[in-house]
């Protein structure tokens, strides 16, 4: 079973996110605390969102405003071929996150703020040195250099007309007094950066921020449709991350180039690298053999009548109906719209996630927020080694 969203649905989606910002154009004030701005371009939506949570955590640590960035979706081997940036709203409500933090739309900052507080010829680029090294005059920061950073400020036709290069700094904490006094909001009222402020994967102490991403009612009515037409319950949910380029990512792990950290696995081995337990093929690319392994625990544990397959590549579907013999209901969709994936996934009675995705990161995080149980291939019992078990 496939299901697909055409691109018109989310150009429209994104028209009448453009509205939104019109009409709420008495409510926004210029913060004299100041802005911070960035492009999430590093990696697809798992990744954006590890680097979300840390951004609004720097932005909060500044007392700088965030001015929050559509979301990036790739679109490689599908027409037009060009990126989509979709509004932060239409995945996830705004207001929650004000909960802990200030935050505007970045769609809302440049059609209402930026004519007047931010307009051309006042808007500049900050970077490290290092980033700067790679602009031909090594003195300016390679804000729109290549895709995605090009498209993602040309949505806005921004372009930058002078560069702040500094050196020694860093996101966390510690930082935080260095920040203030190079930088401050009455002379440098909108920090704007080539990247998000904030590191990969999500810091330990900045996951539970994820409580304050919540998703937007268009989502939740999409996704309680789909359980509800295709699922009974209880269902597991689990996300087969096994594409090639997933594929030839964790060939460093086989060859011994990489340790237990590696992407977001310290969300399964551990934070601590002195203590951080072994991360095994299983782990990270497991075949049909451990797919079949966890699926049997899982289905008898909860009693499970149904299984959802979230996948970015072969779902197996027919393999683990016929290991169920037919007596538990398969279900894959193929979303054009990876994001119904992720709702879905969150709401499964248990869910099996991919201990070094981002993607199944985002899960497991939205899950332990609301205490319901999740696991990993090639471990059962997170936070257990197999010995202890």
């Amino acid at each position: 079973m496939s299901l697909k969203f055409p691109a018109n649905i989310w150009l429209s989606f994104t028209a009448f996110s453009l509205l939104l910002c019109l009409s709420s154009a008495a409510d926004l004030v210029w913060d004299e605390n100041g802005y911070i701005l960035y492009c999430p371009c590093m990696g697809r939506f798992g990744n954006q969102a590890d680097h979300f949570l840390g951004s609004l955590a720097f932005a909060k640590m500044l007392n700088r405003t965030l001015a929050v960035p559509p979301w990036i979706i790739y679109r490689h081997h599908a027409p037009p071929f060009t990126n989509l940036h979709v509004p932060y709203r239409d995945f996830f409500r705004m207001e929650p996150l004000l909960q802990f933090h200030r935050v505007v739309s970045l769609e809302e900052f440049m059609v209402q703020l930026a004519p007047s507080r931010w307009p051309p010829g006042t808007r500049v680029a900050y970077c490290f040195d290092a980033a700067a090294q790679r602009s031909p005059d090594k003195r300016s920061c390679p804000m729109k250099d290549g895709n995605p950073f090009g498209p993602f400020w040309d949505q806005f036709s921004v372009d930058f007309d002078r560069s702040v290069l500094f050196s020694g700094l860093s996101f966390n904490t510690y930082y935080k007094q260095h920040w203030i006094k190079k930088f401050p909001p009455s002379e440098h009222p909108v920090l704007t950066l080539p990247g998000a402020p904030a590191q990969f994967p999500v810091l330990e102490e900045h996951v539970g921020l994820q409580r304050y991403v919540v998703w937007a009612d268009n989502m939740v009515q999409q996704g309680e449709g789909h359980i509800k037409a295709l699922l009974v319950r209880p269902y597991v949910g689990i996300h087969l991350r096994i594409g090639s380029d997933w594929q030839n990512a964790c060939k460093l792990l086989k060859n011994g180039e990489t340790g237990p950290h590696f992407m977001a696995s310290p969300q399964c081995v551990g934070y601590n690298r002195q203590t951080a337990l072994p991360l095994t093929m299983d782990m990270c690319l497991p075949d049909l053999r451990e797919i079949k392994r966890a699926l049997k625990v899982w289905v008898k544990m909860i009693n499970a009548k149904s299984v959802y397959i979230a996948t970015d590549s072969e779902s197996h579907s027919r393999e683990i109906e016929k290991l169920f013999k037919g007596n538990v209901k398969v279900v894959t969709l193929h979303p054009e719209v990876a994001q119904v994936d992720l709702y879905i996934l969150g709401q499964a009675d248990h869910f099996i996630g991919n201990c070094a995705s981002s993607f199944s990161a985002f899960v497991k995080r939205e899950r332990d927020i609301y205490g319901r149980p999740s696991s990993f291939f090639g471990m059962d019992y997170p936070g257990k080694r197999k010995d202890e078990l």
